[in-house]
């Protein structure tokens, strides 16, 4: 397995995972109480998680590694060796947050989360679930009728891309996927380009793009399949505006994965 956790996780069912969340809670809720709503996150975690009976681990450490390519992630706090618990300090809980415990769920193959928040007046805190697991999740459909494969001939990028995914499966991070397909063009710096936005012959600006090769570049999205005409779209009118010849596209669902090349009309 590509996927490596440097704990030992197990499968906790929902009644024991509510037991230890609402545990959790009243320790999260006397540390605001306590301490307040400005520290930084790392104070929260530490603060709460010693006043946990038990088995409680912090700053978790999970390894993605596929041949050359390799991306690291550290969780907050696992409890019970099933028990995920991230902590923010931000104004408000939204979706970026959900998909980051998400991802650490799926990864770890464990099933029950919750996101607490001490930055609000009151502490605000949600549950993020998941019953998929990852044979589910290397199952899926392949559409590339409209692409043109940019990689270097050694390593061409959509057959690297689904081994992939084979391995880690799909449903992830996109900023995991992001990275992995910049990886395949040679890593960031090699990748990121400011190109000459235009129009009517003018020159408005510049803007900063990633290049899979000399005027063109590549985008990698995990929109949902109802999006892709809009996002299509608008990648199009992009085009009429940049110094670029195309886009490749590529977009990740939990069904189906989409190879797309947008050339400028």
């Amino acid at each position: 397995m590509p996927i490596h956790v440097h704990a030992d996780t197990r499968h906790l069912n929902q009644d024991r995972f509510g037991k230890i969340a609402f545990t959790v809670m009243d320790h999260a809720f006397a540390v605001h109480d306590e301490m307040g709503r400005f520290f930084d996150e790392d104070i929260y975690r530490d603060v709460v998680a010693a006043r946990i009976d038990g088995e409680v681990q912090t700053e978790v450490m999970i390894e993605v590694v596929f041949e050359d390519f390799r991306r690291d992630y550290f969780m907050d706090m696992l409890v019970a060796g099933g028990a995920l618990f991230e902590l923010k300090v931000v104004k408000q809980l939204g979706a970026a947050h959900r998909a980051q415990v998400l991802n650490y769920l799926l990864l770890c193959e464990v099933s029950h989360a919750k996101l607490i928040n001490f930055r609000p007046k009151q502490v605000e805190h949600e549950f993020v679930n998941t019953h998929l697991k990852h044979a589910d999740r290397i199952v899926f459909d392949v559409v590339d009728k409209n692409w043109v494969d940019p990689g270097p001939a050694e390593r061409p990028l959509r057959p690297w891309l689904l081994s992939f995914l084979k391995d880690v499966g799909v449903g992830l991070d996109v900023h995991l996927y992001e990275a992995a397909v910049t990886h395949v063009f040679g890593g960031i710096e090699a990748v990121q380009h400011d190109i000459k936005i235009l129009a009517a012959g003018r020159h408005l600006g510049r803007q900063r793009v990633r290049l899979a090769s000399p005027g063109h570049a590549f985008k990698v999205t995990t929109i949902a399949d109802t999006e892709v005409p809009y996002f299509e779209d608008h990648t199009r009118r992009f085009l009429r505006h940049a110094d670029l010849r195309g886009v490749h596209w590529i977009n990740i669902t939990r069904n189906v994965v989409r190879f797309q090349t947008i050339v400028k009309e």
